[in-house]
């Protein structure tokens, strides 16, 4: 056998699959929806009613009603044209069979059928259907109600008419397939995130969630309108409503070159940077020209403000973008016929003229708003300042936090507790609770893998604090230094020491509030981490059953724990510990129930909604005291585990 036979063999024609229909969607459901758990299962929602706001877009759609039903199952209906039904020429089938079970089969190809619309790829109501055990479609046009169902994807019979109709809409039903998802229960929440983040994006479009499923003591189906005809205005009153605000919101827009282009903007007197754009209603997360747009706009017309009030002054240099953000929450939202994202995920625009349409309107929007409200403008001026004031003393601060070499071992905390290795991949920190606890960790830690840095007290609520006193906290430093990544601007998760950073508190109230002040630093300072999977939070017994004759030890974490192993022992047999503290473990009892791997179990900290993981972290945080006290009224019932 020659060396080119040997190479080929085993691999010809016979080897190349082709997979008919939405075969291929089921065979690999994360390349179409991200995931198969619970991300994936709320992304068919948002593929339905995608189609539904693009024919709001089009002028066709001003109501959508979401229903969860009883069984999990999802209806979306609106009253836009409907979906066509007569038979497509090339396809020989139904235009709305060919919508269900053809990828890239729609109305958003250039066809003219929208204008604009998010959903560009055609793949939304095709790859629904190949995931759902069953669905059914309803269309009402042209007079007519006209139906037809399927089994994962595959038709059950050809579009019949079913009835007259004097309406027009979709209606389509739909329930994800267990063969697909790991889980099947919606989240009422999160789809009431995204449906008001949608009605806050398409002003006057009214949207309907139901949720059918009852819960203890409830006699009538859940149902919440979601309707703003302020827009993205509203949007940004909502997301300021437990802040203290400088100015009114100032809100501008315009269509310019074939773009449509919506802004609100309004300082708070707080100091995190919170901008949130759009494309085509899809969340920007990483960006892009429209951001980029805005931001350069608002920092160039700033600073001639400011020179023009002589605040600054001849000799003086300019504001930075980071000093004129402080403290700001601002929305872009643009429409754009034919939008350029980098990357399959759809999170930054890359449009080039999108760039300079937007700096244009933003410049004359704020430029107008700053001559018109001098004692508005002149608030705005002093907050910028101010900040660029705190940016030089934590430029210095910051200094004393860097590392100043992987060699210079005396740039480490002096309490930090290192692991030898010097891999990251491999190496975990320990956030400690306390000096006691500290040290039982560093006794009873795998040494070659652990690293351990005690925390003494509570550190600074970051919440309510500028940079350059937050890295005037010691804690802080430490934390930055031992991971070695920078914060916030200077942030770089290529230097992380340590892709394990394990928060380990006491399981009572201080405990949970020095893990809240933690989590709040790492989500405004040093978000990356979050969003690469690195945070963990440890969770220690509650309690001890040690059997009085065998002296075998069981270890609880939870009320719930406890009640589940003595269901069907006998409690007299057993000596049952609480412990108030990590404080109270030995060396060898905090290795074996909270950090030894094989034994552990870590929580890891994830990020799904940003804008609400804001809202959490402002009512919980910051200065207002209603919003907080209003939360915690709500939500007490909830508590367990700790001694209040």
């Amino acid at each position: 056998m020659s060396e080119e036979t040997k190479v080929n063999a085993g691999y010809d024609a016979g080897q190349i699959q082709i997979l008919e229909g939405l075969e291929g969607v089921r065979r690999r459901p994360g390349m179409y929806i991200g995931s198969t758990g619970t991300r994936g299962l709320h992304h068919l929602v948002y593929e339905i009613v995608d189609n539904s706001i693009d024919e709001a877009l089009a002028g066709y759609c001003n109501s959508i009603v979401v229903t969860i039903h009883p069984d999990n199952s999802i209806t979306v209906e609106d009253n836009g044209r409907g979906i066509p039904v007569a038979i497509h020429e090339k396809t020989g089938k139904s235009a709305l069979e060919a919508a269900l079970t053809m990828l890239h089969a729609g109305g958003k190809f250039g066809g003219g059928g929208y204008k604009v619309s998010g959903g560009l790829h055609g793949v939304g109501m095709s790859v629904v259907n190949a995931l759902s055990s069953w669905l059914e479609v309803r269309v009402a046009r042209d007079g007519y109600l006209y139906q037809q169902e399927y089994r994962r994807g595959i038709p059950l019979y050809d579009v019949k008419q079913i009835a007259l109709s004097d309406k027009t809409g979709t209606t389509v039903h739909f329930s994800p397939d267990p063969e697909i998802f790991e889980d099947l229960v919606y989240s009422r929440d999160t789809l009431k995130a995204r449906l008001r983040e949608l009605a806050f994006l398409n002003k006057g479009i009214s949207i309907r969630l139901i949720d059918e499923r009852l819960e203890a003591g409830q006699t009538e189906p859940y149902e919440k309108l979601f309707q703003y005809e302020g827009g993205v205005k509203d949007f940004v009153k909502y997301l300021n409503k437990n802040k203290d605000v400088l100015h009114p919101i100032i809100l501008f827009e315009a269509e310019r070159d074939g773009i449509d282009v919506e802004c609100a903007l309004q300082y708070t007197d707080g100091y995190t940077e919170n901008i949130f754009s759009y494309v085509n209603n899809i969340h920007t997360q990483e960006g892009g020209t429209h951001e980029a747009g805005f931001k350069s706009a608002l920092t160039r017309v700033i600073n001639d403000y400011a020179r023009k009030l002589n605040i600054l002054k001849d000799g003086n240099a300019n504001l930075s973008g980071e000093d004129i953000r402080e403290g700001i929450t601002a929305l872009i939202s643009v429409k754009v016929r034919e939008p350029q994202f980098e990357g399959q995920t759809k999170t930054k625009l890359g449009n080039t003229e999108v760039r300079g349409v937007v700096d244009s309107l933003v410049s004359e929007g704020v430029g107008t708003f700053l001559e018109e409200n001098p004692a508005d403008a002149r608030r705005i001026i002093d907050k910028t300042v101010q900040a660029s004031r705190a940016r030089e003393a934590a430029r210095k601060a910051r200094e004393m936090t860097r590392r100043k070499s992987v060699l210079e071992r005396t740039s480490l905390p002096g309490k930090l507790a290192d692991c030898s290795m010097k891999d990251p991949a491999l190496s975990e920190l320990f956030l400690v609770e306390g000096d006691s606890a500290g040290g039982s960790a560093i006794n009873g830690r795998d040494r070659r893998t652990q690293a351990i840095l005690p925390l003494r007290g509570k550190i600074l609520n970051v919440e309510k604090a500028r940079l350059d006193k937050i890295l005037a906290n010691e804690e802080i430093r430490s934390m930055i230094t031992a991971m070695g990544t920078g914060i916030s601007n200077d942030f770089d998760i290529s230097k992380a020491r340590y892709h394990k950073l394990v928060i380990m508190t006491d399981a009572d109230v201080d405990g949970a509030h020095i893990r809240t002040l933690l989590l709040t630093f790492f989500f405004r300072y040093m978000r990356p981490l979050i969003d690469a999977g690195y945070i963990y939070i440890a969770q220690p017994p509650l309690y001890r059953a040690k059997a009085r004759r065998s002296k075998e030890d069981v270890y609880l974490y939870d009320d719930v724990d406890l009640e589940r192993f003595f269901a069907d022992k006998d409690k007299d047999k057993y000596d049952i510990s609480r412990y108030k503290g990590l404080g109270e473990m030995d060396a060898s009892e905090l290795w074996e129930t909270t950090m030894n791997p094989e034994n552990r179990t870590l929580l890891r900290v994830t990020l799904e909604d940003a804008m609400a993981a804001e809202e959490i972290f402002t009512v919980l945080m910051g200065e207002k005291v209603e919003p907080r006290r209003e939360f915690i009224q709500n939500n007490a019932k909830y508590v367990k585990n700790l001694d209040i």
